[in-house]
């Protein structure tokens, strides 16, 4: 069964607790494997994506955050997929975009992007991160993309072996340069 149902579809869900499946209305949300929900972003769980923001990208404020957020919520070529703990509760995100422009390593146009994924630290290691490469890969067809590209910062050696233990290649290594024009 999808771990992700985008749009008005009917879905196969398979309940772990009672070891059967049935068919069930979905909206941007349904269960998976690892009994956590994936679901679109929405206004209501906007403050608490806002915070992972935060946790992730730390040299940015709060504000920066939430600005920047709220204008990617306005814009069709963005996607965020939340994954909700069975209490509900936002836990991780992935924010996707589409890359119409160069993108490193890639050989066709437009290219899904991973702007950035974030799972809270006391729910890693569980394949939370794994299922919203899924949802990423799902939402890249969706696009009509047949790549999925996505960066580390050279000294964040995690998301380096994240990345290469979910299938991403190293596309290119480069070191940025900036000289103040006087």
């Amino acid at each position: 069964p999808p771990i992700f149902a985008s749009g008005k579809h009917f879905v196969q869900l398979y309940h772990w607790q009672t070891s059967h499946t049935q068919e069930r209305y979905v909206k941007y949300c349904a269960p998976n494997p690892i009994n956590m929900n994936f679901c679109e972003i929405s206004k209501k769980y906007f403050d608490e994506w806002v915070l992972m923001g935060v946790a992730l990208w730390p040299h940015h404020t709060k504000q920066e955050i939430a600005k920047e957020f709220s204008e990617l919520l306005s814009l069709k070529k963005y996607a965020t997929f939340l994954c909700l703990n069975e209490t509900g509760k936002p836990i991780a995100f992935i924010n996707l975009s589409l890359r119409h422009d160069y993108v490193e390593g890639a050989t066709r146009s437009p290219v899904a992007y991973v702007e950035g994924i974030y799972v809270k630290t006391q729910n890693r290691k569980q394949g939370v991160a794994k299922e919203l490469i899924k949802i990423a890969e799902q939402w890249a067809k969706k696009q009509g993309c047949k790549e999925l590209a996505s960066d580390a910062e050279l000294r964040n050696v995690d998301s380096q072996k994240f990345h290469k233990n979910l299938g991403f290649k190293i596309a290119d290594t480069i070191v940025h340069f900036i000289k103040e024009v006087q």
